[in-house]
């Protein structure tokens, strides 16, 4: 009988010892699952988070590179370029054809192409005294007249090197008088010449009788077609090459900016002819 008994004893030891020993190992197992849970929900979302951070910068380090050195877009806000531009043209410039301006900094990379008379240049502009909230602001006119060029105008007629010019390209548009006289004309007195085969500079220079006037190595005169309503080389002087940021490439978007008579204009009065208008 006890040995009976021992036998029966003998499972039970057996069957509690056999639950002992794997009750630690359901617990590391519960552990380990808390653990991978815990991992699988924060790490997919750290992941996610960080990549979605690298495609966001590089977006924006691309598009900085690109408007950099390649291609930035620009408004036309004032008459002066009419009717090669109108106000309220918004239009792409080539930054790279005359090489791109590294910001913040006084370096010019090399372009593939260098200005040349009569191209339409994006420049920023010689200090304007008469300015000071934004005295030295980015412009565009067209490039009249070359390092070592003779320049000088009569009744409103350019010369360059003694040849004479066509008389602006919307000289006909009302705006000030061909005498008026400012006194942003008075820097010409210091570098105009006295005597020339061109005969003598005027005792005041006004829009239409100025000059004759050399442009310097590494300068550059602009004008605006407008004539009349450009204020360019004649009120502030030389641009110097450094200066040169781009040349107009062609108008991506256009709405009557200076007479429309509707509501919100820019949705409303849109230039449809004027979307993909090249820049000549």
């Amino acid at each position: 009988m006890c040995g009976a008994r021992r036998a029966a004893a003998s499972p039970s030891i057996l069957s509690k010892t056999h639950v002992a020993a794997k009750k630690p190992k359901s617990d590391k197992s519960t552990v380990a699952a808390v653990r991978g849970r815990k991992g699988s929900a924060g790490g997919p979302s750290a992941r996610k988070l960080w990549e979605g951070f690298k495609s966001i910068a590089g977006t924006i380090a691309i598009f900085l590179v690109f408007r950099t050195f390649l291609v930035e877009a620009y408004r036309i806000p004032s008459p002066s370029m009419v009717p090669s531009m109108l106000v309220g043209d918004w239009l792409f410039v080539n930054k790279l054809r005359f090489g791109p301006h590294i910001p913040f900094t006084d370096v010019n990379l090399p372009g593939y192409a260098d200005p040349q008379r009569g191209d339409i240049v994006v420049f920023v502009s010689p200090l304007q005294i008469d300015q000071p909230w934004d005295p030295t602001p980015i412009l565009v006119k067209r490039l009249i007249g070359m390092p070592g060029d003779t320049l000088h105008s009569r009744a409103g007629v350019v010369h360059i090197n003694g040849e004479p010019q066509r008389q602006g390209y919307a000289a006909g548009l009302p705006g000030s008088p061909g005498d008026a006289i400012d006194p942003l004309f008075d820097w010409q007195k210091r570098v105009q010449l006295k005597a020339s085969r061109f005969g003598a500079a005027p005792a005041q220079p006004t829009l239409d009788d100025w000059g004759p006037i050399v442009v310097p190595e590494g300068r550059y005169w602009m004008m605006g077609d407008n004539r009349y309503n450009s204020k360019d080389s004649r009120f502030w002087g030389f641009v110097p090459r450094e200066n040169v940021r781009g040349r107009p490439l062609f108008v991506y978007y256009s709405w009557n900016a200076d007479d429309s008579d509707r509501p919100w204009p820019a949705l409303t009065d849109i230039r449809w002819s004027r979307i993909g208008h090249r820049i000549k």
